[in-house]
C-alpha cells in the first residue's frame, strides 16, 4: 500500500532514491521494481534486517533486474551518512511526526536531493489525527509514537525554508482513517475487538484485490478526511556539474 503517488515524484529507471525512515519497505521495494538504484534507511535494525531480506528475495524471484542497485542501511535522520546532493528522488513517508527536531530532518532531506530532483513527503492529516489524540492517549503517548500534529500550512513553511519549492500536495488513505478513529475508541491495544479485526479484514482485502468498489470510495473519502497528507518539493538547480560531483560514488558498496 503506497501513500506516495510515482507518478507526481516522476521517478524514472537507473534514478537513485532514497526512501528514509523505509520501516517494512513498501515505498523502497515499489521503486526497486521501477528501475531505480534504492538506499532503504531507518534508525531500527529490526526493520533494516527485513528490508533486506526481502530485497534479496525480490530479486532471487526474478521480481528485480539481476543488476539492481538496493540495499537497507541502518542511520540517523539527523546525520544522514550520504554526500550533499546523493539522490534523485527523496522519500520520507510518515517519519517527521515522530521526531523531536524535524527541522534538522527536513535539511538533511533538502542536502542529500540533487538540484532539480523531487522530494515526497507524508504525515498524518491534522483532523483525523486530532481525532486520534482526542480519543486515546495511548496512540501518541508510547515511545516512538506521534509527538506533533503538522497543519499543512507548518509543513509547507517548514520544508520550504530548506530551500525546496512546493510542487503540489494530496490526501490519502481514506478508508484508514475510521479503523483508527475505531482502534482508538476501543483501545489501541485491544486485540480481542471483532470490529476492529473485520475492519482491520477489509483493509486487507482492499489492498490485496484493489476492487473497484473500494477504490472508488478510497477516492472519494481521500478528500474528506484521507488519513495522510503527501507534499512534493523540487530543489532548485544548482551551478551546472555541482551535483554530479558531489554524488559520485554515494552508493558504492551499499547493495543488500
Amino acid at each position: 500500500m503506497l501513500t506516495v503517488d510515482y507518478e507526481r515524484l516522476g521517478l524514472s529507471a537507473d534514478e537513485r532514491v532514497l526512501d528514509l525512515g523505509c520501516g517494512f519497505g513498501r515505498h523502497a521495494f515499489e521503486a526497486a521494481r521501477r528501475g531505480a538504484a534504492v538506499v532503504a534507511l531507518d534508525a531500527a535494525e529490526a526493520e533494516v534486517r527485513q528490508v533486506q531480506g526481502v530485497l534479496g528475495a525480490m530479486l532471487e524471484a526474478g521480481e528485480l533486474d539481476e543488476k539492481a542497485s538496493a540495499a537497507a542501511v541502518q542511520g540517523d535522520a539527523l546525520r544522514l551518512p550520504f554526500a550533499d546532493a546523493s539522490f534523485d528522488r527523496v522519500i520520507a513517508s510518515e517519519v517527521l511526526e515522530h521526531i523531536f527536531d524535524d527541522r534538522s530532518t527536513m535539511a538533511e532531506l533538502a542536502r542529500v536531493l540533487r538540484g532539480g530532483g523531487v522530494l515526497a513527503v507524508t504525515v498524518p492529516r491534522c483532523g483525523p489525527e486530532i481525532v486520534n489524540w482526542l480519543l486515546s492517549d495511548r496512540y501518541h503517548g508510547e515511545p516512538g509514537g506521534h509527538i506533533r500534529i503538522y497543519r499543512r500550512s507548518t509543513l509547507w513553511r517548514r520544508l520550504t525554508e530548506t530551500g525546496l519549492r512546493p510542487l503540489g500536495s494530496h490526501h490519502a488513505h481514506g478508508l484508514h482513517s475510521p479503523y483508527w478513529w475505531l482502534k482508538c475508541l476501543v483501545g489501541v491495544k485491544n486485540d480481542q475487538s471483532r470490529a476492529v479485526a473485520a475492519y482491520h479484514r477489509l483493509l486487507v482485502w482492499d489492498i490485496v484485490k484493489a476492487p473497484r468498489t473500494t477504490r472508488l470510495l478510497d477516492r472519494v473519502l481521500n478528500p474528506l478526511m484521507g488519513k495522510s497528507l503527501v507534499v512534493y518539493l523540487r530543489k532548485p538547480l544548482a551551478a551546472p556539474g555541482a551535483d554530479e560531483a558531489a554524488g559520485v560514488g554515494v552508493l558504492e558498496g551499499t547493495a543488500a
